[in-house]
C-alpha cells in the first residue's frame, strides 16, 4: 500500500541539511521588506512570490537558483529579523513532523546593518529557542540546532570556525563551508577544519553537488569531513556493467567509512546537479547502502517540505515505510548530537513513531533497525 501524505506527515523525521536563508515564509519576506523599505522584490503577492522563488525551469540552473538569496539575506540583517526567521523555521519544521533539525547559516552574510558575528549567532539561537517553545505549545516536540557556515569564496572560515566552537554549548553543533565548489576547493580552508578537529568539534562540508569527485576527495581525505553536504557526485565513481555495479576507491572509502550523504533531490534537480527526480542517484546510493539521508536544502527556493520530499521520492522509487524509517535512522545516527541524546531520540521518538504508523497500517514489526 502506497504511503499517503498524512502518514508521511506524521512520520518522525530528521533534517540535517537546511539553510536558514532558504526557508523563509514568503509572507515574512514581504513584511520584513516593507518594514525596511526594501523595494527590490519581484512581487508583493505572497503566492506569486512563492512561485517566483521556485527555480524549477527545465534543465536546472544554479545561477537562477541563487537569485532568490539576495532578497532573503536583505531582510535578515537585524536581531529582530533574524530571530523571527529562526523562530518561524523551528515552528514550520515541527509542524512538518521534523523532530530533530540542524539548520545552517553563514553569519558573515548578515552584517550589513552593523551587527557583529556574535550578535548574528545570538539572535538566531534565540529565535530557534522561542520557536521550539512555540512548537511545543502547539503539541509538537522538536530539537533545533545550528551549523555555522563559512563562505568558501571568502576568507573568514577560520573566524567562523572559532565562532562555532565558542557557541558549542549554546546551540551550535557544527561547522560547514558553503558557496561555489568549482574554483574554491575545501583545502583552501584547512586551517579552519584543523581548528575544528583540535577542538573535538563537528564538521560537514558542501561537496559533490556542483563539482565532482575531486571536491569529495579533498573533503574526506584532507579535511576529514564527518558528513558530505549533498555528496551525490560520488556516483561518478560507480560503474555499471550488465546490471552489476562496481565502486571505485573513493566510493568504497565513503561507503566503508559510513560517511553520511546529506542528499537534497529536488534542490539538485533545480540546480542542474540531476536531470530529474527519476534520474537522481539517491535510489542507487540507497540500494548500494551508502549512508544516505534525505533533506530539503532550501524549502523556499525549491518549494518543498521534508514531508513532500519523502512523498516525491516514495512515489518515484516505490519506497515503503521501512525505507522511510531507514533513511530517518541514518539521519538520526549521523546527527551532531551527543550519543546518549541520539539514542534517546531514536528509541523514544523515532522507533515508537514508526511502530504506531505500522499499527495503523496493520503491518508487522520493523526490520530496518540494523541496516544503516
Amino acid at each position: 500500500m502506497a504511503l499517503s501524505h498524512n502518514e508521511l506527515l506524521l512520520a518522525p523525521k530528521v533534517l540535517l541539511h537546511e539553510h536558514l536563508d532558504g526557508g523563509l515564509r514568503p509572507q515574512t519576506v514581504i513584511e520584513l521588506a516593507a518594514e525596511i523599505g526594501y523595494r527590490a522584490l519581484p512581487t508583493t503577492d505572497p503566492d506569486e512570490l512563492a512561485n517566483w522563488f521556485i527555480a524549477d525551469d527545465e534543465g536546472g540552473d544554479l545561477v537562477r537558483y541563487l537569485e532568490g538569496f539576495a532578497h532573503t539575506i536583505a531582510v535578515m540583517q537585524t536581531p529582530e529579523q533574524l530571530a523571527r526567521v529562526a523562530h518561524e523555521s523551528a515552528v514550520d519544521l515541527a509542524r512538518d513532523g521534523v523532530v530533530y533539525a540542524e539548520v545552517r547559516f553563514a553569519p558573515e552574510q548578515h552584517l550589513l546593518a552593523g551587527l557583529t558575528l556574535t550578535d548574528v549567532v545570538r539572535a538566531v539561537l534565540e529565535g530557534f529557542a522561542s520557536g521550539t517553545r512555540a512548537a511545543r505549545e502547539e503539541g509538537h516536540v522538536i530539537v533545533v540546532r545550528a551549523i555555522l557556515s563559512a563562505m568558501r569564496q571568502a576568507t573568514h572560515s577560520e573566524t567562523i570556525a572559532r565562532l562555532a566552537v565558542d557557541f558549542r554549548d549554546q546551540g551550535v553543533c557544527g561547522f560547514d563551508i558553503a558557496g561555489p565548489e568549482d574554483g574554491f576547493p575545501p583545502t583552501e580552508h584547512l586551517r579552519a577544519f584543523q581548528l575544528v578537529q583540535r577542538e573535538d568539534f563537528h564538521m560537514t562540508i558542501h561537496a559533490g553537488e556542483a563539482f565532482g569527485l575531486p571536491s569529495i576527495w579533498e573533503a574526506v581525505q584532507f579535511c576529514n569531513a564527518e558528513r558530505l553536504g549533498h555528496g551525490v557526485r560520488i556516483v561518478d565513481d560507480i560503474t555499471e556493467r550488465n546490471g552489476v555495479h562496481s565502486l571505485g576507491l573513493l566510493a568504497n572509502f565513503v561507503r566503508d567509512r559510513r560517511i553520511p550523504l546529506e542528499v537534497c533531490p529536488t534542490s539538485n534537480v533545480h540546480t542542474g546537479a540531476a536531470k530529474s527526480i527519476l534520474e537522481h542517484p539517491i535510489e542507487l546510493l540507497r540500494q548500494l547502502r551508502f549512508r544516505v539521508t534525505l533533506n530539503t536544502d532550501n524549502r523556499l527556493m525549491s518549494g518543498v517540505t521534508l514531508t513532500s520530499e519523502f512523498e516525491t521520492c516514495a512515489r518515484a522509487f516505490g519506497w515503503n515505510l521501512d525505507d522511510v524509517e531507514w533513511l530517518t535512522l541514518n539521519a538520526a545516527k549521523s546527527a551532531f548530537y551527543p550519543f546518549d541524546e541520539r539514542l534517546q531520540l531514536i528509541n523514544t521518538v523515532i522507533k515508537p513513531g514508526y511502530a504506531r504508523l505500522r499499527d495503523v497500517r496493520g503491518e508487522g514489526a520493523n526490520v530496518v533497525a540494523d541496516r544503516a
